[in-house]
């Protein structure tokens, strides 16, 4: 447009920033990205990627032990985290170059550097000045730390991804996926794990059969929990630290992790040149197109924490880009979302948790199957697997599904799209599932549990 530099400005190079800035170049807009970082943002370059890479090779250790059920004999073997390091970095570096490539490829500009608002227009960019006719901010969150004595002896998920050495010992504060996914990582490897947590249980706001299930599959695959506690100083000792617990114990590891949530990227964005409104909570406020307070600034992603998750950052960048640039009206909806946790066992969930539901449907019938997976007849392992239905009574549709258990998210992805259209429990029924498979667990229950 004339008087301006760019059509679209896009601050953050994370994954729905670089899928927003794709989707409006190829609707025609002059598109360009800025970022400080490396292209690819949280996920790709030290999330979700290099997360499941690394609990891909935690999950050798019980895949070794379970092999002798089935007749093998496996040798002699060792583990080299330096190795497992050094392959994970050449395949995010890979990614961050396919990336690269599909922002080149879609004659999209890049600017190495940070963005900062100078007014509701224009934003400094390293050294130079960019105006553009809408921007569209998607800088992400960062790990947060609470300020207590030593925490600078601590690490977040960021720092866990680059250790020069596996821990013999390691402590992890926090309940959430982060926190989950990282233990069993780091106790499959061979790290003695205590997971530190204040609530009672992992994983508030999953449902709460997920939450029990899992707090047991993890106990007994090794993971010490110290529910209800937390840490008021840490402090160093040679090659140890010391946890000043609030009961008054002392934990002494090698290793201190937090993974206690994050907090969006707005410091320093300059947008208090603009009149972008901002939570109280440090969140930008948007509305269901990702439109700021500001009529011609948008932003997605974990940045405004509606649903923190890298899939819904894409869906609400694409769906800016088509609406803004293609004349199409794609508001996002976040009810619905299916989401995974990729701890050991993981965990796949779609939908209201029991006590939700209960909230906004009223009467509900439960379905709930806890089994022991075909596999583990054979390894004598204990472990179990866990699959829940919520129906809504008066309608019967089906407005949660839970499981804890092996593929547990790669089986409900599947399941996510009846769930989003509303199927009932009696088109479940309906379906034929497939033998021998857990999955099919979820077509084959027909009776609810008694109420109460």
């Amino acid at each position: 447009m004339p008087g301006f530099d760019f059509d679209l400005l896009v601050i953050g190079a994370g994954s729905g920033g670089v899928r927003a800035a794709r989707i409006a170049a190829s609707h025609g807009a002059k598109v360009a990205i800025c970022e400080e970082s490396r292209v690819g943002g949280t996920c790709v370059i030290r999330g979700c990627v290099p997360k499941k890479l690394l609990a891909y090779a935690a999950h050798f250790s019980e895949e070794f032990e379970d092999a002798a059920g089935f007749g093998w004999t496996v040798g002699e073997r060792s583990f080299s985290w330096p190795a497992l390091i050094a392959a994970k970095d050449k395949e995010i570096d890979r990614l961050n170059q396919v990336y690269l490539k599909l922002l080149s490829n879609s004659g999209v500009t890049l600017f190495e550097s940070r963005g900062s608002f100078i007014d509701n227009h224009k934003v400094q960019v390293g050294d130079r000045v960019v105006s553009a006719e809408r921007i569209l901010i998607a800088s992400g969150a960062h790990p947060w730390l609470p300020d207590i004595p030593g925490i600078e002896f601590a690490i977040s998920s960021d720092e866990a991804f680059y250790l020069t050495d596996l821990p013999q010992r390691i402590v992890i504060i926090g309940g959430g996926y982060i926190a989950c996914e990282f233990a069993g990582i780091f106790n499959g490897l061979g790290s003695e794990v205590t997971q530190l947590y204040r609530g009672d249980e992992v994983l508030r706001g999953f449902d709460h059969d997920v939450r029990r299930v899992l707090s047991a599959e993890m106990a007994g695959k090794g993971v010490n929990f110290a529910f209800e506690r937390n840490i008021n100083a840490i402090s160093k000792h040679g090659n140890e630290l010391h946890c000043e617990l609030d009961d008054g114990k002392i934990l002494i590891v090698d290793q201190v992790m937090y993974a206690t949530g994050r907090v969006p990227n707005v410091r320093n964005l300059g947008l208090e040149h603009t009149e972008v409104e901002v939570h109280a909570s440090g969140w930008i406020v948007v509305d269901e197109y990702s439109r700021t307070s500001v009529e011609h600034i948008w932003a997605v992603g974990d940045v405004t924490s509606r649903v923190n998750l890298t899939p819904v950052a894409i869906y609400e960048g694409h769906a800016f880009a088509d609406t803004e640039f293609a004349g199409k009206n794609r508001p996002v909806s976040h009810e619905y979302i299916p989401s995974a946790v990729f701890s050991q066992p993981p965990v796949g969930s779609v939908g209201f948790s029991e006590h939700d539901a209960g909230t906004h449907f009223g009467d509900l019938d439960i379905y709930r199957s806890e089994f022991r997976p075909m596999k583990h007849t054979m390894t004598g392992r204990a472990e179990k697997s866990m699959m829940k239905l919520i129906v809504a009574r008066d309608t019967q549709r089906v407005v949660g599904l839970h499981m804890v258990g092996t593929d547990a998210p790669e089986i409900v992805q599947g399941f996510a799209v009846a769930v989003k259209f509303g199927l009932t429990k009696a088109q479940f029924d309906e379906t034929i599932g497939i033998h021998p498979t857990a999955a099919e667990e979820l077509v084959t229950m027909r009776h609810p549990l008694a109420a109460g």
